[in-house]
Order: C-alpha cells, then sequence, then structure tokens
C-alpha cells in the first residue's frame, strides 16, 4: 500500500534522477527510506547539499531561502524539493556529521543516522499528513533494515538526544495498523517484541 498517489511520487522520482545526473548530493527524506526499505514512495525530494553545489543549483532554478526553516527551496511542477546547507540548517543531527553509504548511486545516511532525522522530522510535525508519513517511514526503517541499535544509542547519546530512544518505544509499541505492512497479526507481533527486546538491551 502507497502513501501517496502513484502520479506524484512518479513524477517526484523522475525529477529527483534528473537533478542526480546534474548535482552531488546527499539524499534524505522520504526517497532515501524508500531506497532502505523499498516501501513507501515520496512526493517530496529532500536532499543536503554543500555551498558550491548551492551556488550550481541558484544558476538553473528558482531558488528561495526559508529563514523560519533554515533551509532553501525549489518547486518543480507539483514537486517540492528542500535543500539543507551545513552550518545553516538545523535538523536533528548536524549534517557535516552524517555518515553515507551508497545505494543505486544515491549517496544516502546509514540508516542509523536516518532513522535520527526521521524521528526529528516526526518530533517537528508529528500531528500532521506529513508526520504520520514520518511515523510509517520510522517503522519501516525498524521493520525492513538492520538498525544497528548500539551504534544508534551511541550517535543520541553524542548529540544529547536519549530521548529518542523513548519516543521510538513509544512508536513501536502504539502502531496497530497492519494494512501498511505484509505482516499478519501474528507477524507483527513478533516484530514488534523483538525490536523492543533489542531496544531494552541497548
Amino acid at each position: 500500500m502507497e502513501y501517496w498517489h502513484d502520479l506524484i511520487t512518479e513524477k517526484s522520482w523522475k525529477i529527483l534522477h534528473e537533478i542526480k545526473g546534474k548535482f552531488n548530493f546527499i539524499l534524505i527524506g522520504g526517497w532515501a527510506n524508500y531506497l532502505w526499505t523499498k516501501k513507501f514512495k515520496s512526493k517530496d525530494i529532500d536532499i543536503i547539499i554543500n555551498f558550491n553545489t548551492l551556488s550550481k543549483l541558484k544558476q538553473q532554478y528558482q531558488l528561495r531561502k526559508n529563514d523560519a526553516l533554515k533551509k532553501y527551496e525549489i518547486k518543480i511542477e507539483e514537486v517540492d524539493i528542500d535543500i539543507y546547507v551545513p552550518f545553516y540548517s538545523q535538523l536533528a543531527l548536524p549534517l557535516e556529521e552524517i555518515k553515507t553509504t551508497k545505494i543505486q548511486n544515491f549517496i544516502l545516511p546509514k540508516p542509523e543516522y536516518l532513522l535520527i532525522l526521521k524521528q526529528g522530522g516526526f518530533s517537528n510535525r508529528k500531528h500532521s499528513e506529513k508526520g504520520e508519513k514520518d511515523r510509517l517511514d520510522i517503522l519501516s526503517l525498524l521493520f525492513l533494515t538492520d538498525i544497528d541499535f548500539k551504534d544508534y544509542f551511541k550517535i543520541l547519546k553524542e548529540h544529547k538526544k536519549e530521548d529518542f530512544l523513548f519516543q521510538l518505544i513509544k512508536i513501536v509499541k502504539e502502531f496497530k495498523e497492519i494494512k501498511y505492512f505484509d505482516f499478519t497479526p501474528h507477524k507483527l507481533k513478533l516484530k514488534k517484541q523483538e525490536i523492543l527486546e533489542r531496544l531494552k538491551k541497548i
């Protein structure tokens, strides 16, 4: 089951590939989550770039600076591109400290870092539609990737975000909407138990 309409996500995916051919960036947000889990495509594009790439983007697109949210923005047709830069943008982790890997020629955060970034997004907009999508992305990372929870908690401690651990436990405990995953009720129960046990051992 997809969260956003296929026509929107297909257009976003196409635009993502177009900008990948022109610019260097770290992909975060929903599309990074999708590349890790193959679950829940995104309608928006979220990227981290350096200031050199920012200058190149300004030459080709109408770039807007959003001082309130500490990011830059581009809109291509119906697709919103949110652009974050080190030492200016304020996400759950300092952008320059995010460790990355490569999947399908995209550079994206390792799952422990992406999980923390997703939790940061969820914290800021948990009662909105995008917050609900953040919650499902968090659960898909937990259910469908191999998170190193010791590494995850080490990162939290380094950045004084230990409360994210308790937030994560709450998200797992309260999740019941089986329609979003290909699980039987019994399998979902076992998955949740397994994750909660691993989190308790940190």
